[in-house]
């Protein structure tokens, strides 16, 4: 047939006596290749030299070691409450017919502070003075007639012994007497107990009068002029005073936080309004009792300021810090710096081929505090030296692990005791990729669209 043939011509076509020559296509092809293979090795070992993981130097973001003050403290909110200060009440009740202050008027002890309407008790004491004269009327009354009765006593005694009057008129006698006396002790006991009556409706009646208790600042009030206070059932409050040269701050600490102060540390705080300014004191106090507020357990730390100016008012908002530990001027860096905690005992990083619970014993001994033979002191603040592993970036580009010692350290720094000098470069992560870039550009987008309101395109 035809197809076949033609297969049997191209065959016969060949020239005979050996291979044919490479064309230039082919030999050009192979050039290209040698070429790329070798553009790619030596890429391979460039990124493999200046990184030591296959990345290049301008893949690190690094962060020099420099100098700076680092402050380890704990945070709460707390608020302000004067020192000294009394809420001044009515112990009588009444209408509050005048209020003497005002709000933020400065008052000093003993000052007429309020009235409340004194009708009824100035009606009461005339009442048991009056009592009082009758009962005085009655009394001399009865001292007369007693006098009478001891009269006729001695009279009817004196008859009985010369046999001139009659026994059962003695005795008569002696009855009246009796009787006198005790219409007199009656009496007595009556203007006792009518005066002692007296000295209460008495003092009611003072009360009607409230003055102040101490000197202070009038810094609340709670009842106001014409209302009627009823003092029967509690004690009515109308008005604060309070000493605003000295202010509390009570702060909220939760429990995971409380073990971590100490009465008399270092304590300051600020304010919404003035968050360039710290007012400094000393914690004076930790309450045993603590407030237990949607699940969570909080203790009050209490310690006092001087209101220097009287910058400081009542129920202000404190941003309260306690510091456990600080340093000034040390050489720091990053705690993001940080690859790993070091699970190696202060004496030394653990030999090769040992037993694997060595490391984890060192590491439970540093964290439960327990000291050991050749472990590190702790630092004036009180913070122990740890170890940890940072990468170097070196100057020609190649990254280095290294051992170093820290001391205090916050949330954003930590103190080099030893390992560093200033001005190294130390690894703190590494740039995203261009995809890892472009997926969070996707999920930027995304969250924008879902924070949009309804209808908005």
């Amino acid at each position: 047939m035809q197809p076949a043939a033609q297969v049997t011509t191209k065959a016969h076509s060949k020239p005979p006596g050996g291979r044919r020559k490479p064309s230039l296509f082919r030999l050009r092809n192979i050039l290209i290749g040698v070429v790329a293979l070798a553009i790619a090795t030596g890429v391979y070992w460039w990124q493999a030299g200046s990184g030591g993981n296959g990345e290049g130097a301008a893949d690190y973001l690094t962060a020099a070691a420099d100098r700076g003050n680092i402050e380890d403290s704990v945070t709460a909110v707390g608020n302000l409450q004067p020192r000294d200060f009394v809420d001044v009440g009515t112990q009588v009740s009444g209408q509050l017919r005048k209020v003497h202050v005002e709000i933020g008027q400065q008052v000093n002890q003993g000052d007429l502070l309020a009235e409340i309407d004194p009708t009824v008790y100035l009606t009461r004491v005339e009442a048991n003075r009056a009592q009082l004269e009758n009962l005085g009327a009655q009394l001399t009354q009865r001292q007369a007639e007693l006098a009478l009765a001891q009269q006729q006593f001695t009279r009817q005694k004196n008859l009985l012994a010369e046999n001139a009057t009659s026994e059962d008129a003695f005795q008569n006698a002696e009855k009246t007497l009796r009787a006198a006396e005790a219409a007199v002790k009656a009496v007595n006991a009556q203007i006792r107990q009518t005066t002692s009556t007296l000295r209460g409706d008495e003092a009611n009646l003072g009360y009607t009068k409230i003055f102040a208790p101490m000197s202070g600042t009038v810094v609340s009030q709670n009842a106001k002029q014409g209302q009627t206070l009823n003092a029967n059932q509690s004690a009515p409050i109308i008005l604060r005073i309070a000493d605003l040269a000295v202010m509390t701050v009570t702060t909220q600490v939760s429990e995971a936080d409380v073990s971590r102060l100490r009465i008399g540390m270092p304590a300051y705080f600020t304010t919404l309004g003035r968050p360039d300014r710290q007012w400094r004191g000393t914690l004076a106090k930790i309450n045993p009792t603590p407030e237990v507020v949607n699940n969570v357990v909080l203790y009050n730390a209490l310690f006092d300021v001087e209101n220097t100016g009287g910058a400081l008012m009542t129920q202000m908002t404190a941003q309260t810090f306690f510091v456990v530990a600080a340093a000034d001027n040390v050489l720091r860096v990053p705690v993001a710096a940080f690859q790993r905690p070091a699970a190696r005992q202060a004496g030394g990083p653990q030999q090769a081929g040992g037993p694997p619970q060595a490391g984890v014993e060192g590491e439970r001994r540093r964290r439960d505090g327990a000291t050991s033979a050749g472990a590190p002191p702790a630092d004036p603040a009180g913070q122990r030296e740890r170890p940890r592993m940072v990468q170097v970036l070196k100057p020609d580009g190649t990254v280095e692990e290294r051992r170093i010692m820290i001391g205090v350290s916050d949330r954003v720094y930590a103190a080099v005791l030893s390992g560093l000098n200033e001005g190294d470069l130390v690894v703190v992560g590494r740039k995203p990729s261009a995809g890892q870039l472009k997926v969070q550009q996707q999920q930027q987008q995304q969250n924008m669209q879902r924070m949009r309101p309804p209808g908005m395109l």
